[in-house]
């Protein structure tokens, strides 16, 4: 088959386009983006042609699959798709079509599902073989595969287009405010998730709002709270990692010492080490394959410029920014933490300001960006500006683009957080950083 994605280069459709190409289609894809992606870096290495100017074929036996930023009305690639009568679907609607033809394993909820996903296709994949989609640009598959890992996104329901056989939902939060009207209505969508799921939901039971939602599958609780299934007991947290204890209703299942670092990575391990119990995988054999776990791409990615630790995080959310936070004074006790946040949507600014300011302060020093703006009009949010994030935080400064002020910093731990990468920041800090050293 021929398949041609528009915004190839957004980190669930280049995912899909690897599984595509992994399953032996012809794929091609555009993007309005020219400037280089890390999305697109496995594409270049497969040879998938990514477009710009509208001007290549598309033979009439292709089919089209858009991202669901791209508007179905009004983009001209979506324009000269229906002027040529060709099948188009949108990404989560053919990604369903997908997940009917192999046991699927949805990883849902508002934190946490990108690293879980990728947590869960390292112990997987080398025990039992699976297919995965990963929200970081990551996807795989094989035609023998029998399962098949996805993250699966509640934006806009989207995840209610698939069919698992096991959901795992790592937590429900009020999120995406430009869509869910409340917190109500973002749970209803998880329950509608559980409805949807086949045979076992997986469910950070620690979560009050996970908690409280009506499922009329097998459920396993896992957290730790005496009230899960599956509970971490005697944890010790150092800037090595993590060790504890694992018990299943009551038994001690094993004993884990991983690399990870903050609170928010054992429980998603613990996500893992439910469902590969479930699927009958040994103790040891899910220990050693989370050993080999590396992160997912722009979740903790860490290098050293001079005397100063760079760390990339995709954290938009104020829990997400806590989080990080916690796990970076883990791993660096000693060193100073500046953080650099980039909100990410004015509702979501405007929504959460006090209490993004509240996880910034964790940090010793923080700098605020302006608003990326993503998918929404600034003129439909006049009086929000970074300001009110800023009007809270007592340790924080606004930071322009083009500033200088990052470079004073020696033996720091210099934290980027942003679901849209600043690599131009990033890139000129450590080329200075490294000059100086």
């Amino acid at each position: 088959m021929k398949y041609y994605l528009i915004g190839i280069k957004g980190a669930g459709l280049s995912s899909l386009a690897l599984i595509l190409h992994n399953l032996g289609h012809s794929v091609v894809g555009y993007d309005d983006e020219t400037k280089h992606q890390f999305t697109q870096d496995k594409l270049i290495e497969l040879g998938i042609k990514i477009y710009a100017d509208g001007k290549h074929r598309l033979p009439k036996d292709t089919i089209v699959i858009r991202s669901t930023a791209i508007n179905e009305n009004t983009h001209p690639e979506m324009m000269r798709a229906k002027a040529k009568k060709l099948k188009i679907y949108e990404y989560n609607e053919f990604l369903g079509e997908l997940t009917k033809q192999f046991k699927t394993i949805a990883v849902a909820g508002c934190h946490g599902k990108t690293t879980t996903t990728s947590m869960l296709k390292t112990v997987l994949d080398p025990a039992l073989g699976c297919n995965y989609l990963v929200g970081d640009g990551t996807g795989y598959a094989e035609k023998e595969n029998e399962l098949f890992v996805i993250e699966a996104c509640e934006y806009r329901r989207n995840f209610l287009a698939y069919h698992p056989i096991i959901s795992i939902i790592t937590n429900i939060d009020l999120d995406h405010v430009d869509y869910y009207k409340d917190l109500d209505d973002v749970k209803d969508a998880f329950e509608s998730l559980a409805k949807n799921t086949k045979d076992l939901l997986v469910i950070y039971g620690d979560d009050a709002n996970s908690r409280s939602i009506k499922v009329d599958k097998p459920v396993i609780y896992y957290g730790l709270k005496d009230n899960n299934d599956l509970v971490a007991k005697d944890i010790c947290y150092d800037n090595k990692g993590m060790a504890f204890n694992c018990y299943f209703k009551g038994k001690l299942f094993g004993k884990f010492i991983l690399p990870f670092f903050g609170e928010h990575l054992l429980l998603n391990a613990l996500a893992v080490i439910s469902v590969s119990h479930h699927l009958g995988l040994k103790p040891k054999v899910i220990q050693a394959n989370l050993q080999a776990f590396k992160g997912a791409n722009r979740r903790f990615q860490e290098q050293v410029a001079g005397s100063n630790i760079i760390i990339d995080d995709y954290a938009h959310h104020p829990k997400e920014v806590t989080v990080t936070i916690e796990a970076v004074r883990q791993k660096y006790p000693d060193k100073k933490l500046v953080a650099i946040f980039e909100p990410h949507t004015f509702s979501r600014t405007k929504e959460f300001a006090k209490e993004i300011a509240n996880a910034l302060s964790k940090a010793d020093e923080a700098y605020v960006l302006d608003i990326f703006k993503s998918r929404e009009n600034p003129d439909d949010y006049p009086d929000i500006t970074s300001d009110l994030i800023l009007k809270d935080l007592s340790n924080g400064k606004h930071l322009p683009r083009e500033s200088e002020l990052l470079l004073k910093y020696e033996a720091s731990v210099l934290l980027f957080m942003s679901p849209k990468p600043m690599e131009d920041i990033i890139e000129r800090v450590v080329n200075c950083f490294k000059e100086k050293d």
